[in-house]
């Protein structure tokens, strides 16, 4: 059954409520591998689906590193999904290494710390395809965490094996939602013109994407997830019952403890699957803008599709503790 998003009439929150009698499914695009909240965003989804609350078809990276697709393997193996198809961004952004890819290679009495078998990945914009055309119309969830390449491509794409469809009619046809974590919304550090890692890192496909996108989008912006800081108390306390995680390991890696680090991309999945629960306040309808230099304009507009993210004093603890008990939570004995 098709469920349609507006923002007119009937508000995104009801029509959530109205499918959530199913798991959300859900695709996860992300540059894991640049900072860490990715890392910890996968480890929630993964809580999610042991709760019956999502489903995720598949992984696509935007980071142009080989490891960062094995890293989603290491970490859907942990949780006992090493069976969901990732696909690697070609000719991608960020290609060095980073802080915490190397501790794949790290092993224990000979084995790997982190097993993993994913020889190699699939193509990142097939695997779009091939995702979407299986799935029922207007199922589809997509959680953007990283660049837009992977998406922006998408839309460009022909009709292929996959899919006979083109690929702005495939993601009409078949997404009800993205969201997105990108752009900046409010001023940050007394900086009123903020511009957003995610957007600027690839400028011209956030562009291609936030302009030509043909469902609703709903932005989590650079202030949110800043506003809502992962406790390192967490890292140190909640992980522990097992010797080596990897969402753990991953945290320490990328900046030794304490430190308490932004949720950014843990936002963007927490409102995917729970968009009624209130952890979160929407926007006005509008439209949302990328200006040359990567600053993202909003601008109310009735017939709009596009909203952001608003995080309340009185929402930002329940939302931090919602992810610190979906990150922590073990493994799922299926």
């Amino acid at each position: 059954m098709r469920i349609a998003l507006f923002f007119v009439g009937l508000s995104i929150v009801t029509q959530a409520t109205a499918a959530a009698r199913e798991p959300v499914s859900l695709i996860l695009d992300t540059d894991i591998g640049n900072d860490v909240d990715d890392v910890l965003a996968l480890g929630m989804i993964h809580a999610l689906q042991s709760r019956g609350s999502c489903r995720l078809l598949a992984v696509t990276v935007t980071k142009n590193h080989p490891v960062a697709a094995s890293l989603v393997d290491a970490v859907n193996t942990f949780y006992r999904r090493g069976e969901i198809a990732i696909g690697l961004v070609s000719q991608g952004k960020t290609p060095e290494v980073g802080k915490f890819l190397p501790m794949l290679e790290h092993q224990e009495q000979g084995k790997k710390r982190y097993p993993y078998d994913l020889e190699k990945p699939d193509a990142a914009v097939q695997l779009l395809r091939r995702t979407l055309q299986r799935q029922a119309d207007g199922s589809v969830v997509i959680v953007q965490i990283g660049f837009s390449t992977n998406l922006a491509r998408l839309l460009r794409s022909k009709p292929d094996a996959e899919s006979p469809l083109a690929g702005t009619e495939l993601v009409r046809r078949k997404v009800r939602l993205l969201s997105m974590m990108a752009g900046a919304f409010q001023s940050i550090d007394d900086q009123p013109r903020f511009l957003e890692y995610n957007v600027v890192q690839d400028l011209p496909h956030a562009r291609r994407l936030v302009e030509h996108w043909p469902t609703p989008i709903v932005f989590s912006g650079f202030e949110i997830g800043y506003a809502i800081r992962f406790p390192a108390q967490s890292i140190e306390r909640d992980f522990s019952y097992v010797k080596y995680h990897p969402l753990a390991e991953a945290y320490r890696l990328y900046e030794p403890p304490p430190h308490d680090r932004p949720t950014w991309d843990l936002t963007s999945v927490l409102y995917a699957v729970f968009p009624e629960r209130g952890y979160f306040s929407l926007s006005v309808a509008g439209r949302v803008t990328v200006e040359d230099d990567g600053y993202t304009r909003f601008q109310a507009r009735p017939d709009g599709d596009h909203r952001y993210l608003i995080v309340r004093a009185s929402q930002i603890e329940r939302a931090r503790e919602a992810m610190v008990q979906l990150t922590s939570q073990p493994p799922h004995h299926e």
